[in-house]
């Protein structure tokens, strides 16, 4: 079987998350992934979509999910226009502070993730994998 592959755009607004994780759920159900599988995809596009739309320059980001050959491993890609370093900060976050907890979240959730330049934007792509099957 071929490698599944699918490609999303959406406009850089905060609202665009609540898109990516419908986009995400609907066409990781279709792929038939397991339950588990989908609910972290679901979390983890959520972060990485909020965070892309808040550190773009540019006017859209684009979303890949790409299921390997064997079934076993997805990757989630966000790319952007941003200006922001290809490595995200780490920062410490204070228990009053309501954001900048996304890629604490990103690097519990995910098996292995990371950044770099975009090929396909201007920006930035940062991407995490996940175990699609057991």
């Amino acid at each position: 079987m071929p490698r599944r592959e699918y490609w999303f755009g959406l406009p850089a607004l905060r609202t665009s998350a609540k898109s990516a994780r419908d986009t995400v759920r609907d066409r990781l159900r279709a792929w038939q992934l397991p339950g588990d599988t989908c609910c972290d995809a679901v979390l983890l596009v959520s972060e990485l979509t909020t965070n892309a739309v808040l550190h773009t320059a540019g006017s859209h980001v684009l979303c890949g999910l790409t299921l390997t050959d064997d079934e076993r491993r997805l990757r989630i890609e966000l790319h952007d226009e941003g200006t922001t370093p290809v490595r995200p900060s780490e920062r410490l976050v204070g228990p009053d502070e309501e954001s900048g907890r996304g890629l604490l979240l990103v690097r519990q959730l995910a098996d292995n993730w990371g950044s770099a330049r975009s090929t396909r934007a201007e920006g930035k792509v940062v991407w995490a994998e996940l175990t699609a099957h057991p």
